[in-house]
């Protein structure tokens, strides 16, 4: 490589590493976060009570209707009784607004909260990381008991996403 093309890739590496959010995600034991988020309908959620009582999923996806992120939500539909049974709430979680989260449910007839988190708020107190300077959420999950987490995830597979909850569930 010439010496131009090597600094231009350095500065490019170095930007995107930048612009991506390094925090540490929440650890098992610590407490749920205790904070308000609007749903799909553009409904308050109160999600620190939420998480305060029974057991709660909290997956985090990048972006609605997207592959992945199709795949993750139509899991987690597919299984919903079983994840019911395992005395499991789902929350959604996403950078995208209200409008698209309700798009989203509607075409996929998801059973469960998606909550829009276009200020990225419950993905940060999560400490859940983005990808680049869109504030897209990385693919992790949660499992919360009477306000703590019990277990997490942080390569979260769209495709078992219900499976390892329920799974994790019943080993914690």
């Amino acid at each position: 490589m010439k010496p131009i093309q090597t600094l231009l890739a350095v500065a490019v590496v170095t930007a995107f590493t930048l612009s991506c959010s390094h925090a540490d995600p929440l650890d098992v034991g610590a407490d749920a976060p205790k904070l308000k988020a609007t749903d799909q309908n553009g409904k308050q959620v109160d999600l620190g009570k939420e998480l305060s009582e029974g057991t709660s999923l909290v997956y985090f996806y990048p972006k609605a209707d997207t592959p992945g992120c199709t795949k993750q939500a139509c899991n987690l539909r597919d299984e919903f009784e079983a994840v019911k049974d395992a005395g499991i709430k789902v929350f959604g979680v996403s950078a995208d607004t209200v409008e698209d989260q309700k798009k989203f449910e509607e075409k996929y007839t998801l059973p469960f909260t998606l909550l829009a988190d276009k200020k990225g708020e419950i993905i940060k107190a999560f400490g859940v990381p983005t990808l680049g300077p869109t504030g897209l959420a990385s693919r992790q999950s949660f499992l919360i008991r009477d306000g703590k987490v019990i277990w997490r995830d942080l390569k979260a597979k769209p495709t078992t996403q219900a499976q390892d909850a329920i799974a994790a569930a019943k080993a914690g």
